[in-house]
């Protein structure tokens, strides 16, 4: 089995990556678009030169990877994708292989995290026009990170049993620290999962934003709210 799970950015998607790769029958892949969407678009995320440098950057053969031969000769593959790295003309026949999975986060959360890694925050950096419209392509099965946190047991059970796929509670805890998989963005990104040792508890309230921070949350709810719908 090939899993494409796409969400945006701070939306437990490391943590679910970690999942994944703590059983034995999977290799995993980092964002394997990111170079490639750098090195097109010039946008100036943090580390982008080193990532460029030091990723494959080239989306013919990114996409090559994603269905070909899977790492470590392991029985599946679980790759982290993005739907705004996905501009126009990177291929995506290859997702027609995998089972779509959509991760959602509510905005206002992602929002209030993001900003604090990077200063300048588009509706584009969050990508949640982009995975309404990654959804409409390719369709798939949307779950949403707040009811995994809640009970990542029970969620991971059910969205284990929706893709057809056994359920291994080694998907429920890590070693904390980082992993050989890890993009090299991750001592931007990754200091809090490295932390970790599984998933963090039930969020609480959702954060208060004002300013410019409000006016995104009022951009892009609308689109978390037409995949909410979908969630298992």
């Amino acid at each position: 089995m090939r899993i494409a799970m796409w969400s945006g950015p701070r939306n437990l998607s490391t943590a679910m990556m970690y999942a994944f790769g703590n059983r034995a029958d999977f290799a995993v892949w980092d964002e394997p678009f990111y170079a490639a969407y750098l090195k097109q678009t010039g946008s100036d995320h943090p580390m982008a030169a080193e990532i460029i440098a030091a990723h494959e950057a080239d989306p013919a053969k990114v996409a090559a990877r994603c269905i070909g031969s899977i790492p470590d000769e392991k029985p599946h593959f679980y790759m982290k994708h993005m739907p705004h790295h996905m501009i126009d003309g990177m291929p995506l026949d290859w997702a027609a292989a995998c089972e779509n999975i959509h991760l959602i986060r509510h905005p206002a959360r992602v929002i209030a995290s993001y900003a604090a890694k990077r200063e300048q925050v588009t509706a584009l950096d969050l990508g949640f026009k982009q995975q309404v419209d990654m959804f409409d392509k390719i369709g798939g099965v949307v779950i949403d990170s707040s009811d995994i946190r809640a009970d990542p047991e029970e969620m991971l059970n059910l969205l284990c049993d929706v893709i057809g796929l056994d359920f291994d509670p080694a998907m429920l805890s890590w070693q904390a620290g980082p992993r050989d998989a890890d993009g090299i963005w991750a001592k931007h990104w990754y200091n809090a999962v490295h932390q970790s040792t599984g998933f963090a508890g039930a969020e609480g309230p959702l954060p208060e934003l004002t300013g410019r921070d409000a006016e995104l949350l009022a951009e892009t709810l609308p689109y978390y709210e037409q995949l909410e719908k979908e969630k298992i």
